[in-house]
């Protein structure tokens, strides 16, 4: 099992308050010898155990077992996977030893890791403009014909004195034309390589988003309450969110809502800020009629609120940071408008995570049932945590929010027998798998790819794969886990995170080479 980081922060929080091992042992009702495995790791912990310790030091029980820690193991694990580093034959398990006794230095390493794909992936770019863009090609031509002309009159004018007038008049006019035309292309082959146009970043907008949401564990009570506050002021009504809506953007913001066709449409809906408009179109599935209505709702009504849950945090770095999660938690606040929390996870519970049904009871598309899922993290009041990972037909991640102890790859694939993959092969089937990981650890895959309906005939068919993940004890809670044997010697699949990552040396569906010691 990989270690924790909670043991090393408990001894250097004691040794900071003055308290020795065996009066803290004592406050607790331990031995000192067990305390002391706690401290050095030896000891797994968590529950009421760790909430009285956090209480007798005085500190939130977050302290010792944060997610942001666990993001810094996981970006360390990441980094062992690099071909670069492969003769150090780097161990990520070890990870959690440099976290927690110089976390300084592992922002360090991470940091440096994320600025190497910056350089590499400003190089490919570079490079793919510097060979497949006739620009280039074409300002190096002409600027050598400006040279050549200048270079031939200014010798005519040197070396020529008995010219005429007329004749000098028209070799200066040739060099000042010529000058100009070079100095014209020299500036647009400056504007060419110009940063902006040809760096990129690793550190996306996409991954400062998913390190905000996870910090939160993807629970925003603030926003849980502007929800119940606009579900109140609307008025929602069986049968009618639709109408309600409609008429509360109308009254309350003087939106004008249109449910109309459109010329060769490619979305379903547009929003013109000037005109108040909102228009989706008619062929619209009611439920993402229903969840655009929300948003547009929740745009309305919590911009400042949502403006301050991100103004101040330093993982969004970017405007477009800011933007990308603006708009997550905009749909954020759709999505617990529409499934309010106390009554889905009250249906979730009684129908033990039946998502089929609790699309139908609640009017909901698979995804959005499956995003609600995630967010069940009320203090006292959670369902059970599960992971989530969309995937592509080409295995990219488009959306991903991992468990603490089961990271989800920020770059590749992941490992090509996860549920999520196979689901492909049954569009519209739910696959369930349960998957052990080389560590021990056992989890619970639901998978089920699904078609993205389409606006009209023209746009392109968009076929992806959901997931939801989590620890395989939590199967007998869910629907899904009806027959399905998951006692410690049940049968499962052996799986990896990635390739690169994975020390099954004998799987038949390797990629890659490891890079890992087994």
């Amino acid at each position: 099992m990989p270690r924790t980081l909670i043991g090393f922060k408990i001894r250097e929080k004691r040794k900071a308050l003055g308290i020795n091992q065996a009066d803290l042992a004592a406050r607790l009702g331990i031995s000192p010898s067990y305390l002391n495995l706690i401290e050095y790791d030896k000891r797994n912990i968590g529950g009421a155990l760790l909430k009285q310790i956090a209480g007798q030091l005085g500190v939130a029980v977050d302290l010792f077992d944060g997610a942001a820690e666990r993001r810094l193991v996981n970006a360390l694990a990441e980094l062992t996977g690099e071909s670069i580093f492969s003769q150090l034959r780097l161990n990520p398990a070890t990870a959690s030893d440099l976290a927690s006794q110089h976390p300084q230095w592992a922002d360090a390493l991470v940091m440096l890791h994320r600025a190497f794909h910056d350089r590499n992936e400003t190089v490919a770019a570079l490079s793919d403009r510097l060979n497949q863009n006739p620009f280039l090609g074409d300002a190096i031509h002409i600027m050598l014909t400006n040279v050549a002309a200048i270079r031939s009159s200014s010798e005519i004018l040197e070396n020529i004195h008995e010219l005429e007038l007329g004749q000098q008049k028209r070799f200066l006019s040739i060099i000042a034309s010529e000058s100009k035309r070079l100095s014209d292309v020299a500036q647009a082959l400056a504007a060419f390589f110009e940063p902006a146009h040809s760096s990129t970043r690793s550190v996306t907008p996409v991954e400062e988003v998913d390190d905000f949401i996870q910090e939160k564990e993807n629970y925003f009570p603030a926003l849980e309450r502007a929800a119940d506050a606009i579900r109140s002021a609307i008025g929602f009504e069986p049968g009618r969110a639709e109408s309600a809506m409609i008429d509360y953007l109308q009254r309350q913001y003087s939106v004008a809502v249109a449910i109309e066709a459109a010329p060769d449409p490619q979305s379903y809906v547009q929003f013109d800020a000037e005109q108040k408009r909102l228009t989706i179109l008619d062929t619209a599935p009611p439920t993402t009629r229903r969840f655009e209505l929300a948003r547009m709702v929740a745009q309305l009504y919590c911009g400042k609120l949502i403006n301050a849950e991100v103004r101040d945090s330093p993982l969004l770095s970017t405007p477009a940071a800011h933007s990308r999660v603006e708009r997550a938690l905009f749909a954020y606040v759709a999505s617990a408008i529409l499934l309010p929390y106390d009554a889905f996870l009250q249906a979730a519970v009684a129908a033990r995570y039946d998502i089929d049904y609790l699309c139908h009871k609640f009017d909901a598309s698979f995804e959005q049932v499956c995003h609600r899922l995630v967010t069940l993290r009320k203090p006292g009041m959670e369902g059970i945590r599960f992971g989530f990972m969309r995937s592509n037909p080409a295995g990219y991640v488009t959306k991903r929010f991992p468990l603490p102890y089961m990271p989800l790859p920020r770059y590749g694939h992941a490992c090509p027998l996860w549920a999520v993959y196979r689901a492909f092969q049954t569009p519209g089937a739910m696959v369930r798998q349960l998957a052990e990981f080389p560590t021990g650890r056992r989890y619970f895959f639901l998978a089920r790819a699904v078609e993205k309906p389409l606006p009209s005939f023209s746009a392109a068919k968009q076929l992806i794969s959901i997931m939801l993940v989590c620890q395989s004890l939590h199967a007998d809670k869910i629907v899904y886990g009806d027959g399905l044997d998951i006692s410690s010697s049940a049968p499962t699949t052996p799986v990896g995170q990635t390739c690169r990552l994975c020390v099954r040396r004998n799987c038949a569906s390797r990629e890659e080479d490891p890079i890992v010691n087994t």
